[in-house]
């Protein structure tokens, strides 16, 4: 599981948490947790976790050793996904090329490299053919190039194809459908031939400090906390690692860049992130049926035109018929009725998708939040000790539905621009932390720069009264015609938490029963994400105050994370005596999407790292 390491000890201590996890921890159980149903009754607690409970005014924690070991590296890298293993990757073959010695090291939430990873998806391969210009000599899984593009328009009953010109965003022409897990995969394994130090398992969970402010590195999570808070006999602590230069990439919304971004205040230029859950399906299909190549994309029914999203259908090439399916919503919709899950259920019905899925059979499920904010929501990237890559600050391209591309070299940049000033003899840094400034303008001289701005414009243009189908009018007039050179930037609305409507003033949604068939309950499509979490250890969603969930989500948007939340994890089930509802987290269901964090009108769920490597077990999502 563990490279050859420079250091022994770090070796020997990661081992030893890892042993106490796998000798001490009980067998996973289900477990939920329980709110008040009145604010005139007493709340129990339903959090328990030491970041809002802290530890020192705790009894139950007194006389338990905290202190932890350390270790040093020259980078340390929170996120083992396309533009944290890149940066990796670009560093070593940096070092490689001048000579130079560089201890890289890579932590990463998922049990396995790829684990947590999903996407649609449809890869742009040139930072990938940057970085490895022999990718496939080296058997890089890009096994689908895309052979036919379709888009079309979905009312209830018919499918109205929109024709794809050159110079469209959503054009694929040389694109390749890949898995991402499986490509994430095979950069973990090009990464440790190089000799970075991968570390599956071990959740960055705290930022560290140096006593002048700036970034030290990153500690990983304790192990051995009960369900209640209080340490068990097994407790270990995690341990530091320190670096010259720590690098961000934790995918979109991650929980230690929210602490960033207020700590160095580092959106206070950009407007504010906005948000969409992606779900996906792979299914194996009738081999009639079965179209390699083929990629066909949707807007439309069953949404709204004032609820953004669409679809996806992708056939693969990987000795099977095998097809991916995926439903997108974005989070600044407004009626707290509406489940993207049960959307995502109803859309494969529609007889221009069903046919395809007729005598199939599905095979995985999973889900996760994406960046739609753009140009226009980019914060600051760099800041004393640290920066931010990939997702983490939001470089997806919106109408291309592509970030991989964007993150991978984002990646690179970083990297080319660490190793120039950590390895030059003259260089001094103001702060503790290296500073890298030049980051952020060698980004913004980059291709990544130019492509966002160029489409900045096509996703706020459907706040208008046409809503998405005044976005497709947008893109055909000043992106297609003028390359996004007209003289004005459009705002977003706002944040995403902040835009759904009180229950009162929207008109609930009845969705249909699935079938088993086509469409499933939500439970069963948890159960093959492969999601897995020590029971016994406090709640990762955790309430700032456990008293809203009841008193102001649910009468006011009759608990509306019931059903943005695509895992089950949250239930207002009957109180025991009396009337009235209570809370109920499911933690061990949830899938790692974030869309709680996001979506939450309240502003109250924070989502923090469990234990390392629980969460879903997805195989090249």
């Amino acid at each position: 599981m563990f490279p050859a390491c420079k250091s022994s000890q770090v070796c020997q201590c990661l081992r030893l948490v890892k042993g106490l996890r796998k000798k001490c921890l009980p067998p996973i159980l289900h477990v939920s947790r329980l709110n008040s149903s009145t604010s005139s009754s007493p709340v129990p607690r339903i959090t328990t976790h030491y970041t809002v409970y802290p530890r020192d005014k705790d009894p139950r924690w007194e006389g338990i050793s905290m202190e932890r070991f350390a270790d040093e590296a020259d980078v340390i890298i929170v996120g083992a996904g396309p533009a944290g293993l890149s940066a990796a990757i670009h560093l070593k073959q940096l070092a490689s090329e001048q000579g130079k010695e560089l201890r890289v090291c890579v932590v990463e939430k998922a049990s396995q490299i790829g684990a947590h990873t999903l996407s649609g998806a449809c890869l742009e391969p040139k930072s990938l053919q940057e970085l490895f210009p022999d990718w496939k000599e080296r058997g890089a899984p890009l096994h689908t190039p895309v052979t036919e593009d379709k888009f079309g328009i979905l009312t209830e009953k018919y499918r109205i194809p929109v024709p794809l010109l050159p110079g469209l965003p959503m054009r694929n022409h040389g694109n390749y459908i890949v898995r991402l897990g499986h490509l994430v995969r095979w950069l973990g394994e090009q990464a440790e031939q190089l000799g970075v130090e991968l570390y599956p398992g071990y959740a960055a969970s705290e930022v560290l400090f140096h006593e002048d402010g700036s970034v030290k590195g990153i500690a990983t999570n304790d192990v051995g906390i009960a369900k209640d808070g209080s340490p068990k006999e097994v407790f270990e602590r995690g341990m530091e690692l320190h670096a010259k230069i720590t690098i961000f990439s934790e995918g979109c919304h991650g929980h230690l860049a929210k602490q960033l971004y207020k700590k160095f205040n580092l959106r206070e230029k950009c407007e504010p992130q906005t948000y969409a859950i992606g779900l996906k399906e792979l299914w194996i299909v009738d081999e009639k049926k079965w179209k390699p190549g083929k990629i066909e994309h949707t807007v439309g029914w069953p949404l709204d035109r004032h609820s953004y999203g669409g679809s996806f259908v992708y056939h693969l090439n990987e000795g099977e018929p095998l097809v991916a399916i995926g439903f997108v919503v974005g989070l600044d919709y407004q009626n707290p009725y509406l489940s993207p899950f049960r959307e995502f259920q109803r859309w494969k019905h529609h007889p221009a998708i069903a046919p395809t899925l007729e005598g199939g059979h599905r095979i995985a499920y999973g889900a996760r939040a994406l960046n739609e904010g753009g140009f226009q929501s980019i914060p600051r990237l760099t800041f004393p000790g640290g920066l931010l890559i990939g997702c983490s600050p939001g470089f997806m391209n919106v109408p291309k539905i592509k970030g991989t591309h964007t993150a991978i070299k984002s990646g690179m940049l970083a990297a080319e621009t660490i190793f120039q000033k950590i390895t030059d003899e003259n260089f001094h840094s103001e702060t503790a932390g290296v500073h890298l400034p030049e980051y952020e303008e060698n980004l913004q001289n980059s291709w990544i720069w130019k492509e966002l701005y160029a489409v900045r414009n096509i996703r706020p243009s459907c706040h208008t009264a046409l809503g998405v189908y005044g976005g497709m009018i947008y893109t055909g007039i000043f992106y297609w015609i003028f390359r996004g050179k007209e003289p004005w930037t459009l705002k977003h609305k706002g944040l995403d938490a902040h835009q759904l409507k009180p229950a009162k003033d929207c008109t609930p949604i009845e969705y249909p029963k699935p079938d088993g068939k086509i469409s499933f309950d939500l439970l069963s499509s948890v159960a093959l994400s492969g999601t897995n979490h020590e029971h016994d250890q406090p709640a990762h969603l955790t309430l700032m105050d456990d008293s809203v969930p009841v008193n102001k989500n649910l009468s006011i948007y009759d608990g509306p994370e019931q059903r943005f939340c695509p895992a089950g994890v949250y239930e207002f089930v009957p109180v025991e005596t009396g009337d009235g509802q209570k809370l109920q987290i499911n933690a061990q269901n949830c899938v790692h999407c974030k869309t709680c964090d996001i979506k939450d009108p309240s502003q109250n769920i924070n989502w923090v790292v469990p234990e390392g490597g629980g969460g879903p077990a997805y195989n090249g999502m």
